[in-house]
């Protein structure tokens, strides 16, 4: 396809004109295809640089290769949808259902749900036909994500997510009762240097703040809201048990007491008691303020009411 650089556009970066030309491939999109020697200079010379100074009037050949395989099969997995529209899906995921293929869960994830439920409606933003999966929850954790069904939605939830004004609000059950129930974890997270498998908070790591609130008062428990200021792997997980006050349940950060553990053994309860229960952003294509929320799943549900008595 042939992009001409805007009279407005002149000396923007080549990535933003191009996308300003081309409104069906995002920014993020552009710079693979310029990186991939996919993108002609006026001269007929590839062009490799996406911070090149755009030229009004300049005509650009843009070739868009066929998506490749994602190597994931769809699988008619049932899904919660919460919201969906062809730009984007919100999913209310069930704790146990993995977001991403790996070793080790080869199929069965949410992608192969997604690629089933969404056909070919889905965000090549990588140049990969698949959903596109702009944040993650951990396998055990329940509650609400977004993924992407085209390049322009995704490249704009991605910009709310890289500038945290995403509202991530999840509710935890925590060892003990904070004191202030009220207060802010401030504090960097990295890879553990100790343990791959692990995050630590590590100085030089990457900023990261929980603000938390206590909702309810249980036995030597408490009910939180944790709202993420950022969204780092593992973050409430992390910030709470280095206040001492671990997710019961958790198998990684988790020091449970022998009352806890009796309780977590008896209703079979076999994850961190974590679930996201809010999501709001501004509609990355309508512009439209979203915002939904999702009540905790019966698992939780049940040991908020055994810790309650």
């Amino acid at each position: 396809m042939q992009a001409e650089i805007a009279a407005t556009a002149d000396g923007w970066r080549v990535d933003r004109a191009l996308a300003d030309a081309l409104p069906t491939l995002s920014r993020e999109r552009l710079k693979v295809l310029i990186a991939g020697g996919q993108v002609s200079r006026p001269d007929g010379a590839l062009m490799r640089d996406p911070a090149r100074k755009a030229v009004a009037g300049e005509t650009y050949a843009v070739a868009v290769p066929d998506p490749t395989p994602a190597h994931n099969e769809a699988q008619d997995i049932p899904l919660v949808v919460a919201f969906e529209d062809e730009h984007l899906i919100v999913i209310d995921k069930p704790a146990g259902l993995v977001v991403h293929p790996a070793a080790g869960n080869l199929d069965g994830t949410l992608v192969n749900a997604l690629l089933h439920h969404c056909g070919g409606s889905l965000s090549g933003i990588g140049g990969v036909a698949r959903p596109g999966i702009v944040h993650r929850i951990d396998k055990d954790t329940s509650g609400l994500m977004v993924a992407a069904k085209t390049d322009r939605a995704h490249e704009g939830l991605a910009k709310q997510f890289a500038d945290h004004s995403i509202d991530r609000r999840y509710k935890a059950i925590v060892g003990g009762r904070p004191i202030p129930p009220t207060g802010s974890v401030d504090a960097p997270l990295a890879r553990s240097p100790h343990d791959r498998k692990k995050v630590a908070i590590v100085r030089t790591g990457k900023r990261a703040v929980t603000h938390y609130r206590m909702l309810e008062p249980l036995a030597d428990a408490a009910l939180l809201e944790c709202r993420l200021e950022t969204g780092r792997t593992h973050q409430v997980r992390v910030h709470m048990a280095s206040i001492g006050h671990a997710l019961l349940g958790d198998p990684v950060y988790g020091r449970t007491k022998p009352a806890h553990r009796k309780v977590l053994e008896t209703l079979n309860f076999r994850r961190q008691a974590l679930h996201a229960a809010r999501l709001g952003f501004i509609h990355p294509i309508s512009k439209h303020a979203l915002s939904f929320d999702s009540d905790m799943p019966a698992d939780m549900q049940e040991l908020f009411v055994h810790l309650a008595h």
